[in-house]
């Protein structure tokens, strides 16, 4: 393992460059990124933004989505990024979606064309996707809750995770200018530990493997509480049968 960051701020929200050779990531002081093989340090990506959440690149690493906090919930934005030599470079954050709902893990398709993303528009957290730019279509994804999106990168396929921990995964087809997704399935029949605010699964390149938070003593869930306590009786009996008098200190 290798440390990238020594500062005293929570840094969370890390993000691989396409390239694989910068991870952008966000602090309490803002969005920063650091060379991914830890080399120098860690460079202020957005002045004066700390309130900008990164989740997702194009696949030709010049624009980063990411939600952002500007009245109070959550609305998506996308920002320019141009890369040299000396390292990245961000514009300034534009708009993509604002509505009176929380949006929130925007997604780019493996061929940047679409934007996939988790709202509760509907009353809960579903899945929905959206050209990028955005032509106003909609197309909503899960049908029974649904967060964090994840695109395979070679395939045809969208998954996504449920609040009770549930990887499900979407085939869909491109018609034209609309996107047509079948109705989702169950990925796995396991259950892991994907609750909370930060991302806790990704996907391998290939498609075939998934890093998972698993639970508690590696079990299935999340929420399930570590009840093992172990009680030592007899301490000193159990000292002096192990160590004598005048056998050692």
């Amino acid at each position: 393992m290798t440390r990238l960051t020594f500062d005293p701020a929570s840094d969370t929200y890390p993000v691989w460059t396409p390239d694989g050779r910068y991870i952008v990531y966000r602090s309490e002081a803002g969005l920063w990124w650091v060379r991914a093989d830890g080399a120098g340090k860690p460079q202020r990506l957005l002045e004066g933004n700390n309130s900008f959440f990164p989740y997702s690149f194009t696949p030709d690493g010049k624009r980063l989505a990411g939600s952002q906090l500007d009245s109070g919930l959550p609305d998506l934005w996308t920002v320019t990024i141009e890369g040299d030599a000396n390292g990245l470079r961000g514009g300034k954050p534009e708009l993509f979606l604002s509505t009176p709902f929380v949006e929130a893990g925007p997604a780019f398709s493996p061929d940047g064309r679409w934007l996939a993303y988790q709202s509760n528009e509907s009353g809960q957290e579903e899945i929905y996707v959206r050209a990028f730019p955005d032509t106003g279509g909609k197309w909503q994804i899960s049908n029974s809750g649904g967060r964090r999106p994840l695109w395979s990168r070679n395939g045809r396929e969208l998954f996504f995770h449920t609040e009770d921990g549930r990887i499900m995964v979407a085939s869909y087809s491109v018609k034209g200018g609309s996107f047509v997704a079948d109705k989702p399935r169950q990925w796995s029949g396991k259950t892991f530990a994907l609750r909370g605010t930060f991302p806790t699964f990704d996907l391998a390149p290939n498609g075939k493997r998934f890093a998972v938070l698993m639970g508690a003593e590696g079990g299935e869930g999340g929420d399930a509480p570590r009840t093992q306590v172990t009680f030592l009786l007899n301490f000193f009996d159990e000292l002096r049968r192990r160590v004598p008098a005048g056998g050692g200190k």
